[in-house]
Order: C-alpha cells, then structure tokens, then sequence
C-alpha cells in the first residue's frame, strides 16, 4: 500500500507543477457546460409557453384593461409596439371597447399576422386571445344572473373574479422522468467527457514519456508488484481527476442550480468509479504506444465518439432504439445512466446501483489488462 500512494502523490505532484495544464483541467470544461447547455436548453411550463402579443389598447375605461389582464392570465406575454419584432400577433382594442360592451353592442377588434411570425407561436397567441374573449363574456354572463338589474363596474367584476373557479386544469409533462436538459445534462456529460480525455491523454502521456527515460525501469528494480505499480498510477489520476470533480460539483451546486445536493455521495462515487475505468485505460494506451503525440491523437479519436455514443453530447433518450443499445458497449453511457438517476430522476443510490456496478466491471477489466500488458521500456 506504501507503494501505491508513493507513487501517486508523486504523480500528482508532478502534475500540478504544469500550470497550463490546469487550463484544460478546468477551464476548457466550465466553457464547455456553458456551451453544450444550449444543446438541451430547459422548456418553459407546459402550461405556460407565454407567446408574444403585440397590444394597443385604444381603451380607456376598465373593460379594457380588464381583457389585458385576462390575456396575460391566458398565457400571453403583451408587448408594445416597439417590441413588435418578438411578437406574432397584433391585437388593437377600440377607444369604444368598453362603451360598446355596456351597450350590449357587437365589438370587432384588430388581430392582425405580423410578418416572420412562428405559426405555432401565433396559433398559442390565437387561441389565448379566444380564451380571453369566452373569459370576459363568462363573467359579463355571470354578472348578469348574480346581479340582475345592476350596472357592471370594475369593482363588481374584481369581487365575481375573487370567487374561486369550481373546475381548474394543472398542467404538467407526462411521464415519471424528465429529460435532462440544461445545466444537469451539460455539467455531468462535460465532465464525464474530460474525465475520461484528460485522463487518456494524462495517464497515456506519463507513462509513455517514464518508459522512454527510463524511469519506469528503474523503478521495477525495486521491490515492486505489477500491482503497486499500475495501481499507484491509477491512484495519482484519480487524485488529478478528484480536483476536477470537486471544482465541477461546487460550480453546479452553488451557480448552476444542478441537483447535486441530494445525492452528493452516490454522485461523486460515479465520478470516482468513472474516473477509475478512464486512467485505467490511459495507462493502457500508454503501455501500447510510446510517442506522446500518438497518444494525443488516438486519445480524442477513441474519447469523443465514445463521449457522443454514450450520451455526453445530447440525452440518450432522444436518440434511436439502435444507438441506446449500441452505447451499452462504452462505459460513459454507463456513466451518464447513473448520473442522470442521481441529478435529474432523483432516484437516489439505489437507482444508480446498476450502472455503478457495471463501471466498476469495466475498470476491473482495464485493470487488468493494464497489469497484463506493462512495460517499462
């Protein structure tokens, strides 16, 4: 065990003296969650897309500014004429609006299709202005059989809408599990991308450039197992990658808004196991190919289609049924499976068991054929 941490403290020691290093230790990732947010962004509420909808209210009496209320009650975000270019309708009320309705008079108003307009935004925008219509009559109605006789004021129309509505509709997504979006997909799928690059090319990097100086060499002259040596290089990664996923975890948490609070531990346990199977594998392809520039390149050719195939680029739950299974083969669907379980479902350690467990057969496995293929020169 001496062994073992030996040489990793002195990995990471080694390491951290590069300072440009760090650059893509932390800094290329935070661009990328940023970056790679948008690619998933977060829907509005279901019950509130909040289509845009031009309003000149000719009005001056309280009818009119009545309707306004109710439009921005049926889902409407009004807007005024300078900020035509967001909306996809216009709507115009009459300076008679009011009159007209007390008179029990016909009212026509202006709704005019604005240009470059989105058809589904502008038939949301149609259908509140129609909700808004029913809503008014319903309580110029309502007035009428509970008052008969009486004039409509603005305060008798405020108390009819104090009444609680006997029937109301919530709205929600169907279905027992979101889909990660935004933050929670971008900072666990970023990190697990870098993860597993960074500690390729790392792991890869050293090992290659201790077998060309000879230090690998001299260092199994001494009372060394197969064993103490690869593990000792898989513990410094895992310390290197122990930096990265604390600095990530403590953005997300305190700036992101991401659900990492609930599940802090199962969630760094995936990280850890993740980062385990990902310097296992870096020591292996160091093992294999002694020029680091080599190392580099099959690094990001192996990493990013890894990285895409396994639902670091966009959730797995859009893709097709083919590539969901084929992703079962790589350990980063592993990865993001657990981690979505634990930040986006909820669902607790338990829930992210099974895919843990597999993590862990995959590392076992780079493991060992780390220790089979060893060289120090």
């Amino acid at each position: 065990m001496k062994n073992i941490l030996t040489i990793g403290h002195n990995d990471i020691r080694v390491f951290l003296r590069d300072r440009t290093a760090l650059i893509w230790l932390l800094l290329m990732p935070l661009i990328f969650v940023f970056v790679m947010s948008f690619a998933a962004p977060a829907p509005g509420e279901p019950a509130n897309p909040r289509p845009a909808l031009q309003v000149t209210n000719l009005d001056e009496s309280f009818l009119g500014e009545l309707f306004l209320t109710e439009l921005g009650e049926q889902g409407l975000r009004l807007v005024t004429e300078g900020d035509a270019d967001e909306a996809d309708r216009a709507l115009t009320l009459p300076a008679d609006f009011t009159a007209r309705v007390l008179s029990h008079e016909e009212v026509k108003l202006s709704f005019l299709t604005l240009e470059g307009s989105s058809d589904q935004s502008a038939m949301l925008a149609e259908v509140g202005v129609l909700r808004a219509v029913i809503a008014i009559n319903t309580a110029l109605v309502e007035h009428a059989m509970r008052h008969p006789g009486d004039p409509v004021t603005a305060d008798s129309l405020q108390a009819l809408d104090a009444i609680p509505d006997p029937v109301r509709l919530d709205a929600s997504f169907a279905g027992r599990k979101p889909r990660p979006v935004g933050y929670s997909h971008s900072l666990p799928s970023v990190l697990v991308m870098y993860l597993l690059i960074n500690l390729m090319i790392f792991g890869g990097s050293t090992v290659a450039t201790e077998r060309r100086q000879g230090v690998l060499r001299r260092l199994s002259m001494h009372a060394i197992t197969r064993f103490e040596m690869v593990m000792g290089k898989v513990y410094g990664l895992q310390l290197l990658a122990a930096v990265q996923i604390v600095f990530f975890l403590l953005i997300g948490r305190l700036f992101l808004g991401v659900n990492i609070g609930d599940n802090t531990f199962g969630i760094a346990l995936t990280l850890f196991v993740f980062s385990w199977v990902a310097a296992s594998l870096g020591l292996l392809l160091g093992f294999f190919i002694a020029a680091e520039e080599k190392i580099v390149g099959v690094a990001l050719l192996f990493g990013l289609p890894t990285a895409a195939l396994g639902g670091c680029w966009w959730p797995l739950e859009i893709v097709p049924e083919w590539m969901q299974n084929a992703a079962l083969a790589v350990p980063t669907a592993w990865a993001m499976k657990a981690l979505h379980q634990l930040i986006t479902f909820g669902s607790g350690i338990g829930g992210a068991a099974p895919a843990i467990g597999v993590l862990i057969l995959f590392a076992l496995a780079a493991n060992t054929a780390a220790m089979r293929f060893l060289r120090t020169g």
